[in-house]
């Protein structure tokens, strides 16, 4: 194989040919810091089309290797893949050092300081190239550079090699070879790398780090990773080569600090040019960067660069940063942060430099972290509420009936459940911490315990849970507060500007309204109604008129809840404030409201004043096989229609009253579960019957929009007949994920993590939209409507609205907007902006 390519055209010079795609981008990084004038060792690139046919056995050629030895004898060779987070071979150091070369060092260096090179690298090779056993070479201190030259030559039956080319030419092929191997092909297709990701390799000459005078190695950077401010942090080890550690080392901080000597009194010189160095990396680069450097004798090298690992939280300031100075322009910036790293900076996190003890995990539901006291009971919730004592609700699985416990908590922990689960989309919509699905876990609400392994918590112990990773913690752990900045403010203002895709918010009470405001999303794609209905004061009604043996008996139930929904959407269209609000009507089936232990079925029969064998025979009636595929939405809707009529009255008169105080209203109400043209035929028209009386009666006019929730296949199928009687389609994502599928999303979190680890599915449907079946239904129902009505408005209300991959199908669908979760939508709104940049930058 011809590799003259290594040493005359792949030197890393100014004018190089060097490509990232073929050489790597630390290649790229290295000719970039040498563009710039900065001490840079000679260093050669490796293609990776050399290092393939390296790892298929083509022979290395020693005769192409002797110019990279051409200086200080000693090199260092290192991966250089396309994307530095996937990874790569160890880096291998100190190649080229043989007996003759150890003599030279000895009299430059001392002897202990070369024989510890000599021995680093005998120790090095023997075990990564040679593949010997490592415990046959930990030896250290005198004599250990004789034994593990004996031992290597016992083991491999000839002399350590003295030819540096050799040397050379096997760490190339052991790199080669390892980066072809399948535990690493596994490894970095993990990080987001296709399995034959190409790998090139940088050769570069070694500076010394050992010696007389101020030697050593070191990193610094200038910014806090876990903040993004501005601050210079790294470490400076005096006389430390690698893994060779010479007589007088030390371990120097890099600016002044009282707990010990720092580099800038030491080496004011020094210091000084490496704030230069970053100084002008950042300006070149347009990116913070981690140095890397080596001083021999007062003498700075940089050896390399790379980006700085940050957090979210840093992610965010140090891209607003770069583009205030004018460094990144505007839209790159937002190009730079991934939209889920937002979620990071809305909650309270876990530190992640503090110790943590796990004692479970399940699925991250509902990001943020937050300490409580374990409650088994949405009761106990209360209780604790109000003794102003923080608690962390656990249940199996949450039912409609704990919501009033999950706003009293402070985050929420079921066995079951998967991303769409009640509990998932509850928390979410209230912001707090949430896990499901740890079916690690055990409970016994009887005994108020929560077992985890061999662990046995009791109600009332404290744990903290971290919902962005899906870590259950004993005890309290160190939290980090919200961080919405003045960096997080200027980002929101540029993804505005950038355009692209609406963001509702998913809101059903006052609190959820005034979050989407402080997030500024353009109004509420989503008011639920039915959560409304289990407020302790309107439950009792509720049931009455489920109980009711007559149309006029129901409404006289409904007429009790009627002034509070009318408050509910007075609310709602006042903090708005004239934005559009999407109210759905009443969704979910009967039995939801109705108790069905022993104790909650006597309950009811004394407040009903009925026998209790009646209350248990009704009861028994309303429960349905499939619930979710049951009597519910618009199905109740059309058989008892008391319900809907109550609510389109409660929706006009609270529009009236709202308009009057404020900015016109125009309310837009939406049907669940439609399947069939007629459906919607026959709601719209007790509806308009409703506004018409309405205007009668408070002598007021208004108009309103009648919509849509398409969650069953057909309704996709047939959005060209519906469309005709609606003013939007709102795709509801998750039933409709759910009934594609066939999948319950409550009970699919059980097998999910086996099903997309086997690569049945490539992400869990619930949770990253699955674009080629309920993705084609979308695109099918988008199509249909717009033929029958171009300028009919269509949007997402199901979960997936707060997913930027969906997010990105939805803008490529040419949907106007979705709408997700509170809490969801600046990621949303960032993710939208993505997707009109990534539109722009494609035309």
């Amino acid at each position: 194989m011809n590799m003259q390519d290594i040493s005359e055209a792949a030197e890393i010079t100014p004018s190089g040919r060097i490509d990232r795609a073929r050489h790597g981008w630390r290649a790229k990084c290295l000719q970039r810091l040498v563009r710039m004038s900065l001490p840079v060792p000679r260093s050669f690139a490796i293609s990776a089309d050399t290092v393939r046919m390296i790892a298929q056995g083509r022979p290395v050629r020693p005769e192409a290797l002797r110019e990279v030895f051409a200086g200080s004898g000693l090199v260092s060779v290192r991966p250089s893949a396309v994307m530095p987070e996937w990874g790569g071979p160890g880096t291998v150091l100190n190649v080229g050092i043989n007996d003759a070369l150890h003599g030279q060092l000895a009299g430059q260096i001392g002897q202990e300081n070369a024989d510890a090179v000599y021995l680093a690298f005998v120790q090095s090779y023997a075990i990564h190239i040679a593949r010997l056993d490592p415990d046959m070479f930990a030896q250290d201190g005198e004599g250990a550079l004789s034994e593990a030259l004996r031992r290597y030559r016992d083991e491999m039956e000839e002399p350590f090699p003295q030819d540096p080319t050799v040397q050379l030419s096997e760490v190339l092929r052991s790199m080669a070879r390892a980066w072809d191997g399948p535990t690493a092909r596994l490894l970095r297709q993990a990080k987001g790398a296709p399995a034959d990701a190409p790998l090139g390799l940088v050769v570069q000459e070694m500076a010394l780090a050992l010696g007389p005078g101020l030697c050593g190695s070191g990193t610094i950077q200038f910014i806090d990773p876990l903040t993004g401010a501005p601050r210079v942090t790294g470490r400076f080890r005096g006389q430390h080569h690698g893994e060779a550690v010479g007589s007088g080392a030390e371990t120097l901080f890099l600016t002044r600090d009282e707990r010990g000597p720092a580099l800038e009194d030491t080496a004011p010189e020094i210091f000084a040019d490496l704030v230069r160095f970053g100084i002008a990396a950042r300006e070149r680069l347009r990116e913070e960067m981690q140095i890397e450097f080596v001083v021999t004798g007062g003498q700075i090298s940089v050896i390399d660069a790379v980006r700085v690992a940050r957090s979210s939280r840093a992610s965010v300031r140090i891209a607003v940063s770069l583009a205030r100075d004018g460094i990144i322009p505007h839209e790159e910036a937002l190009m730079r942060v991934e939209p889920r790293a937002l979620a990071d900076l809305l909650h309270h996190q876990v530190d992640p430099l503090a110790p943590r003890d796990v004692i479970a995990r399940g699925i991250d539901a509902s990001p943020g972290a937050a300490t409580g006291r374990i409650v088994f009971s949405a009761a106990a919730a209360q209780a604790a509420q109000a003794r102003d004592e923080p608690c962390v609700l656990v249940r199996r699985e949450t039912a409609p009936e704990d919501v009033r416990g999950m706003h009293a908590s402070v985050a929420v922990l079921t066995e079951r459940g998967g991303t769409t689960s009640h509990a998932a989309v509850i928390a979410r919509g209230l912001g707090l911490p949430c896990i499901v699905g740890a079916s690690g876990l055990s409970i016994d609400a009887r005994a108020r315990t929560l077992r985890a392994g061999d662990r046995v918590l009791n109600e009332g112990d404290e744990i903290t849970i971290d919902g962005s990773s899906g870590e259950v913690l004993a005890g309290a752990a160190v939290l980090l507060p919200p961080a919405l900045d003045d960096a997080f403010t200027q980002l929101m203002d540029w993804a505005s500007a950038a355009g692209g895709l609406a963001v509702r918010a998913n809101a059903d009470t006052p609190e959820d309204a005034l979050t989407a405001r402080r997030f500024q999303a353009r109004g509420i794609g989503l008011c639920r109604t039915e959560h409304m209905f289990f407020d302790a004061e309107r439950l009792p009604a509720m049931r009455e008129m489920i109980f009711a043996d007559s149309p006029e008996d129901r409404r006289l139930s409904l007429e009790r809840i009627l002034p509070m929904q009318r408050q509910d959407f007075t609310s709602l269209f006042e903090i708005m404030a004239g934005l559009p609000v999407t109210i759905r009507l009443f969704d979910p089936p009967l039995h939801e409201f109705l108790p069905h232990d022993r104790e909650g079925l006597r309950e009811l029969a004394e407040s009903l004043d009925l026998p209790l064998s009646d209350v248990t025979r009704r009861v028994e009636a309303l429960t349905e096989f499939n619930p979710m595929l049951g009597m519910r939405g618009v199905r109740l809707g059309i058989t008892v229609p008391e319900i809907y009529d109550m609510q389109a009255r409660a929706i006009f008169e609270a529009t009236v009253e709202a308009s009057r105080k404020g900015d016109p209203v125009v309310p837009e109400i939406m049907i669940p579960l439609v399947s069939a043209m007629r459906e919607v035929e026959l709601v719209k028209t007790r509806i308009d019957a409703v506004a018409a009386a309405v205007r009668n009666e408070r002598r007021s006019d208004f108009t309103y929009r009648l919509g849509v929730m398409v969650e069953t296949p057909r309704a996709a199928l047939r959005a060209g007949d519906i469309a005709a009687h609606s003013a939007f389609l709102s795709f509801g994502t998750n039933d409709l994920t759910q009934m594609t599928y066939g999948l319950s999303r409550d009970d699919a979190g059980r097998f999910m993590g086996t099903y997309v680890g086997q690569a049945v599915y490539a992400e869990d449907p619930f949770h990253v939209l699955d674009q080629e079946g309920v993705g084609e239904l979308i695109l099918t129902g988008v199509q249909r409507a717009r033929r029958q009505k171009p300028g009919i408005t269509i949007s997402v209300c199901g979960e997936h609205g707060g997913n930027p991959e969906s997010i990105a199908f939805c803008h490529d669908a040419g949907l106007d907007y979705v709408s997700c979760s509170p809490f969801r939508v600046p990621v949303a709104r960032l993710a939208a902006a993505q997707s009109a940049i990534r539109t722009r930058l494609a035309d």
